[in-house]
């Protein structure tokens, strides 16, 4: 199944039946009088999240939704039906915009919590509704109101407690298999990871989370380079980011600067992002003797005063797995008011960022498009839209 995390869609709700002029027509009554009855209101369109759900893959096949139409009034005083609202199941963290200001209208984060977008149109009047004193055979009826019609843009942030940082081949796909039910592709070669992957951590009966891998990122990945970095938005709703560094990397390379350059790419994409909580986690531990690990440790905390705690661990021997999961769930339990609220202002900027990230991406592709860039302003590699992987971010 393809990994589609933005989409666009229009929602149309019914309009309102209209109103109906008849009037009483029995043997034995002369002047029965009107009796042309309301038409019904049309269908509106809700959201609904749904758990089971984890991509917007089938909004790129179906892109028209529309409630069902108010049925008009009819003769003897009867009201038209109400036209059939329109559910429309979306994966929970679908934030939803019109595409046309820009608005956000609704975040969908509970599960089977329904969400009104489009309200549908308001049923017209039958002719029984004049009736006066002085207007005993009124010929006046009203039509129902159009329903609300929105083009809208649907991106998805996945829901996780915590996020997982850092280069291709750094452990986080092995780290996640290990420690959840997920099992993501891993491999000895960079990129392995193309979507984001979801895990389910345990602690014990009644304490678990859920933990989020994303694709590596590299130098230069705001860029364009790699598979790019939009996939930092689906660490915008986190509580708390592992950044994973080699302790041993293959090729040779500083995990110091690999460290720098992680941060800084996290950076320039949403600084709300880079606010979150930190904890430095030291992988494949088992490589190296404890005296590196130790002057590794010392080095990299020294270069950054955002990381709140560091952990040595091995996903392959287990090793340190446990004081790293536990701590987790001791540092959700331990979250009072105001830190939760903090929390949802961060995230709530976080995923400001993350929205003005891919709008960018859209309009420069349709500039591109549209021939109107310069060469020195987009060169032809700039903001790679993924179209030779399975996730795309195309208007």
């Amino acid at each position: 199944m393809r990994f589609v995390d933005e989409a666009s869609i229009r929602v149309d709700a019914g309009k309102g039946g209209n109103g109906c002029l008849s009037f009483r027509r029995e043997k034995y009554i002369e002047l029965g009088g009107p009796d042309g009855g309301d038409g019904g209101d049309g269908g509106s369109v809700y959201f609904r999240g749904d758990e089971a759900l984890n991509t917007l893959v089938d909004f790129r096949f179906q892109p028209q939704y529309r409630a069902g139409t108010g049925e008009s009034g009819k003769g003897k005083d009867r009201t038209g039906s109400k036209g059939e609202d329109l559910i429309v199941r979306v994966p929970l963290g679908t934030s939803v915009y019109d595409e046309e200001t820009d608005a956000l209208i609704a975040e969908v984060t509970e599960a089977d919590e329904d969400i009104l977008i489009a309200r549908g149109g308001f049923h017209g009047l039958g002719n029984v509704r004049y009736k006066s004193s002085t207007n005993r055979a009124p010929r006046k009826t009203s039509n129902g109101t159009p329903g609300e019609s929105f083009n809208l843009r649907l991106e998805l942030r996945l829901i996780a407690d915590v996020g997982l940082l850092g280069l291709p081949n750094a452990g986080k796909s092995t780290l996640i298999s290990v420690v959840s039910e997920a099992k993501p592709k891993i491999a000895d070669y960079p990129f392995t990871t193309l979507v984001p992957n979801l895990g389910v951590v345990r602690i014990d009966y009644n304490r678990s989370f859920v933990i989020a891998d994303v694709p590596g990122l590299i130098e230069g990945a705001s860029e364009g380079a790699g598979l790019g970095i939009q996939f930092l938005k689906h660490l915008s709703r986190t509580r708390v980011l592992l950044h994973l560094v080699d302790v041993a990397p293959a090729d040779g390379s500083d995990p110091l600067e690999n460290f720098k350059t992680i941060e800084r790419e996290v950076a320039q994409y949403s600084p709300a992002i880079a606010q979150k909580p930190r904890w430095l986690v030291l992988s494949k531990s088992d490589l190296v003797s404890g005296d590196v690990l130790a002057e590794l440790q010392a080095r990299l905390l020294s270069e950054s005063s955002l990381v709140e705690k560091c952990y040595a661990i091995s996903a392959v021997t287990q090793t340190g797995l446990q004081p790293l999961l536990h701590g987790l769930g001791d540092h959700f339990a331990s979250l009072d008011e105001a830190r939760k609220e903090a929390q949802e202002n961060l995230d709530k900027a976080a995923g400001q960022d993350a929205h003005n990230y891919s709008k960018m991406l859209r309009d420069a592709r349709l500039r591109r498009r549209q021939g109107q860039d310069d060469e020195e302003d987009l060169e032809p590699d700039d903001f790679d839209d993924g179209s030779d992987v399975v996730v795309h971010y195309e208007p």
